[in-house]
């Protein structure tokens, strides 16, 4: 599931701000009794910054949060002073600040889901040759945990940390499958978001969708993330509903049905391996 079939090398890529507007901040406030005004904002303004990378004007960033000039004006200070906010060399606008990544960084070393996957994702790799995920449910989006890159010359690119509609996804669909279909309507809105022409944007044919994703146990984007690119994504079963997927991403042009089953195979035998080393998480 990406955006661009170029670029980088190497066979991992375990490092990232896992942000973006997972709406965190608000179902705390929703959830707590009594929530901290000035935290709430602050998690507000750094999932903003990470779910629109680049530095930003003071009046687009009120505009986008509707919060006080003020009190945003003397946020954005504190966060540029403690290195969470980094701003141009005028001071008058913002973005993200390096401690963001420390903190992204350290979430993704200390998860024993990634630790233990490490094996099974090269595994995988070397079996497909196809560029692998490894992604966590986040509200409705999946964010990518771990990435092992495709050996091909022509491949996905894509990051860890990286957030995606759990709707247009394979890694999405898997995930959404595990869970029965009140639980998908209860979390999903009526019209779902159109990523490409694609996407599956009617929630009531997404639900036939995920009972056929149950019976095959495996769940499949079909350009419906990014025009081109084909993935197969299973749910790995430590939780119930799972939590985790792992996928494999092959542009069309390079997908035969020989390959096909070969992807279906390695996927399920890494869910199995996966199911095993996961098993007391």
């Amino acid at each position: 599931m990406a955006t661009a079939e170029t670029g980088e090398t190497g066979r991992t890529a375990e490092t990232g701000v896992t942000g973006g507007t997972g709406g965190t901040a608000e179902a705390g406030e929703a959830a707590g009794a009594a929530p901290v005004k000035s935290a709430v904002r602050t998690v507000l303004l750094l999932e903003h910054f990470a779910a629109r990378p680049g530095l930003h004007s003071l009046a687009d960033i009120q505009n986008d949060l509707s919060l006080p000039k003020s009190s945003l004006y003397m946020l954005l200070r504190t966060l540029v002073n403690l290195g969470w906010v980094e701003t141009d060399a005028t001071g008058t606008r913002y973005g993200i600040g390096v401690r963001a990544l420390l903190v992204g960084s350290s979430y993704i070393d200390g998860d024993e889901v990634v630790a233990a996957a490490r094996p099974t994702l090269d595994r995988l790799s070397d079996d497909t040759t196809e560029t692998i995920h490894l992604a966590r449910m986040d509200g409705t989006s999946v964010v990518y945990l771990a990435t092992r890159q495709s050996q091909h010359y022509l491949r996905p690119f894509t990051r860890v940390g990286r957030r995606l509609p759990v709707h247009s996804t394979a890694l999405g669909k898997a995930l959404l499958a595990t869970h029965t279909d009140e639980e998908v309507r209860r979390l999903l809105p009526r019209r779902l978001e159109a990523v490409t022409q694609h996407t599956i944007t009617d929630r009531e044919r997404l639900v036939e969708e995920l009972a056929l994703v149950r019976e095959q146990g495996y769940a499949v984007d079909r350009e419906e993330n990014t025009l081109g690119l084909r993935c197969f994504g299973v749910a790995v079963p430590y939780r119930t509903p799972a939590r985790d997927a792992v996928s494999c991403s092959v542009p069309v042009a390079r997908l035969t049905p020989g390959h096909e089953q070969v992807i279906k195979a390695a996927l399920f035998e890494a869910r199995d391996r996966l199911s095993v080393v996961t098993r007391r998480m």
